[in-house]
């Protein structure tokens, strides 16, 4: 089995317009799919960074000497880039989320389909787990992750099960939570299962605070010309790109200069997200929410 099946591998890598010698980043190496088909259409004074934060990645880490593996969240990429006397780069790739690899390993506990401790962290040094939160949270606090981050219809019933739940014994495994889940699934099982695990690996995971630091280094470290093309899985993420690309800030508001001329730090390359065929989610069927935005700084 292979370590995880690249979405939209060979649109993403056309839309960074790799130049023979110039120097990328892919920010989620994972198995290094798009990493190798960046690779080959560098030249010799090409170089391509890649960043990981999970310890699973090391064996499949490249070892030609036009790459650079930086082991650690995407969310420090302007700090190991100067690390590296990198200032500016030429192009960068996100495919963000969690891995097929991750989502198959039941030992890290980020998938419903096996029983394992709750624990779903990317980082594997990580201090917080998913049972960590289950256990710790208060009521609001757990409503307030499975809402924003799952949309989780019936967030409130949810969070006040898990607290009588954990009052009477911990929530320790994927089976003890799914005994909590079973009463409170609404419409689809797998669907609604997804959304709730999914709510909680991100806030495991800081996945959106880390996306936002991201984001922002990405539009310093981008040479002007330079493309950015990030594929997204859920609306949350998917909405806060789309808004990064259009105003160039976290808040997607519209700046204007003394002038009154709108500031626009990128050309939106993808007017609308580009979509996987039907025939790549028939083989991949992870791909089917994805959404990729390239966008080129001005």
């Amino acid at each position: 089995m292979s370590y995880h099946d690249p979405v939209l591998l060979q649109e993403s890598i056309d839309a960074l317009q790799i130049k023979e010698n110039g120097i990328y980043v892919d920010a989620t190496y994972g198995g290094g799919g798009h990493s190798k088909l960046i690779l080959q259409k560098l030249g010799a004074k090409g170089h391509l960074y890649g960043f990981d934060q999970d310890e699973d990645v090391l064996p499949n880490v490249s070892e030609n000497e036009r790459f650079t593996f930086i082991h650690h969240n995407f969310k420090y990429l302007k700090r190991f880039l100067k690390l590296n006397g990198v200032v500016q780069v030429d192009g960068i790739l996100a495919d963000l989320g969690v891995s097929s690899y991750q989502l198959n390993q039941a030992e890290r506990g980020f998938s419903f389909r096996f029983d394992a401790e709750l624990d779903m962290r990317m980082n594997q040094q990580g201090d917080i787990t998913a049972a960590k939160i289950l256990n710790n949270y208060d009521s609001k606090e757990l409503q307030n992750v499975f809402s924003l981050y799952g949309e989780v219809r019936n967030a409130k019933t949810l969070a006040n099960a898990i607290v009588d739940e954990r009052n009477k014994k911990p929530i320790k495994t994927i089976n003890d939570f799914l005994q909590v889940l079973g009463p409170l699934i609404r419409g689809s099982r797998n669907r609604y299962l997804a959304q709730v695990f999914q709510a909680i690996r991100i806030e495991v995971n800081d996945e959106i605070g880390a996306l936002k630091i991201f984001l922002e280094s990405a539009k310093e470290v981008l040479k002007p010309g330079g493309r950015f093309v990030v594929i997204a899985y859920h609306s949350l993420e998917d909405r806060l790109v789309k808004n990064f690309f259009k105003t160039g800030n976290l808040e997607g508001e519209v700046i204007k200069d003394f002038y009154g001329n709108i500031e626009r730090p990128f050309k939106i390359i993808t007017k609308k997200a580009m979509l996987p065929t039907t025939v790549e989610i028939k083989i991949n069927p992870r791909a089917r929410s994805a959404k990729m935005r390239v966008a080129e700084k001005i």
